[in-house]
Order: C-alpha cells, then structure tokens, then sequence
C-alpha cells in the first residue's frame, strides 16, 4: 500500500462520527464510527443497493493515516486509490 505511515492509532481513539475507510470483499468503501460498546466499535458503511451495514470491529483495531484521511489497516499491499468505490453521494 502506497500509504504515508504518519501515525497510527487504535480505533477507539477516533470520536464518535468520524469517517474512514475500509476495505470490503471487492472494494474501499466510506465508514463512519456509529458506536463503542466495552469490546468493539461499530461501524456504519454504505453499500452497492444504497443501504448501509454494520460492522463490529474490536476497539484495538489499527487505524493508519494517508496525509488527513484515517484508514483500518489490512494486511495486503493495496493502495486504496485505485479501487474505491463511492456509493451514496450524500457522504
């Protein structure tokens, strides 16, 4: 992944509405931080029928930033430009 390692944080250290990225099976898509509970963080993202899902990821998850934009790291090499897809055009 072509990412400019500035820092990295725990997924628990971003505040509740706070956008990221993800990767899906096929795609980068936008999330946002919907909840934190004593174990995990939900996650809200959009997808292809223009509904959203959650997703519930531990607290300890590792959130990489490229310049401004935070991302869950994965552990493939991809760089996130080249296959990001944009759902809802409302986010």
């Amino acid at each position: 992944m072509e990412i400019t390692e500035t820092r990295t944080i725990a997924l628990n250290a971003l505040p509740v509405g706070a956008r990221l990225l993800i990767r899906s099976k096929t795609d980068w898509r936008s999330a946002v931080v919907s909840h934190f509970d004593e174990e995990k963080a939900t996650l809200i993202v959009c997808s292809p029928s223009g509904r959203t899902y959650r997703l519930r990821r531990t607290l300890e998850a590792e959130i990489i930033f490229d310049g401004l934009i935070p991302i869950l790291k994965i552990q493939a090499e991809e760089d996130w430009r080249e296959n990001f897809t944009k759902y809802d055009f409302r986010w």
